[in-house]
């Protein structure tokens, strides 16, 4: 099984996330990215467009829809509990002009994301890599260092958190640099299904007012 998972090395390269496909699985060393805010997604929006300063620059890197529990400690520094991921479609209206603006060649979280940003993720040669939801205590144990923490007003989750991570994952790339989408895929069959999942409700409920 390890075999057929890839370790990747953060910020992405250009020719990694092209080389992936729908389907493989990853483990990422390195640094990432992580908020699970939409105010946050605003805050970046607004980088984007020249309104505000950016904390660092996020150009060419990642940015995951991960939230966190963080505390401050006894020597001034910051410590990451743990992490889980949030829904990704939630950022939805914000990710295609965040993804060309920053050309983020990784982003991720659960749930996937639309038809908009897949040809995002197309254009800058991205990839969406999938987190499992519930899986909180094997993501945290990847944590390794807390590089940078910005926008300390917001509350913890939604800050805008850069962690140096090992082994984080594994993940599934969920929407490739080529416009490939197991959520696409999903969403087909699942349509195509659709007519015989109402066939069968209505013969369920036939058969049912006939025997009442």
């Amino acid at each position: 099984m390890e075999d057929e998972i890839r370790r990747l090395r953060m910020p992405l390269s250009a020719e990694d996330a092209l080389s992936l496909r729908a389907g493989d699985m990853v483990l990422l060393d390195g640094e990432v990215t992580i908020t699970a805010g939409l105010p946050t997604h605003h805050r970046i929006v607004e980088v984007a467009e020249g309104k505000r300063e950016a904390p660092r620059d996020l150009r060419g890197g990642s940015l995951f829809h991960l939230g966190s529990y963080s505390r401050e400690t006894e020597d001034g520094g910051f410590e990451v509990l743990y992490m889980n991921p949030t829904t990704s479609t939630r950022f939805n209206p914000l990710m295609p002009g965040l993804i060309r603006h920053f050309r983020l060649l990784a982003v991720g979280g659960k749930g996937g994301l639309d038809a908009a940003c897949v040809e995002a993720l197309r254009e800058v040669g991205g990839v969406y890599l999938s987190f499992v939801g519930g899986g909180a205590p094997l993501l945290s144990d990847a944590i390794r260092k807390v590089l940078a923490v910005d926008w300390n007003d917001l509350v913890s989750h939604y800050r805008l958190v850069t962690l140096e991570v090992e082994g984080l994952g594994p993940l599934t790339v969920g929407i490739d640099a080529h416009g490939n989408s197991l959520y696409g895929s999903l969403s087909e069959r699942a349509e195509a299904r659709m007519p015989e999942i109402m066939a069968g409700l209505a013969r369920a409920r036939a058969e049912a007012e006939g025997t009442a």
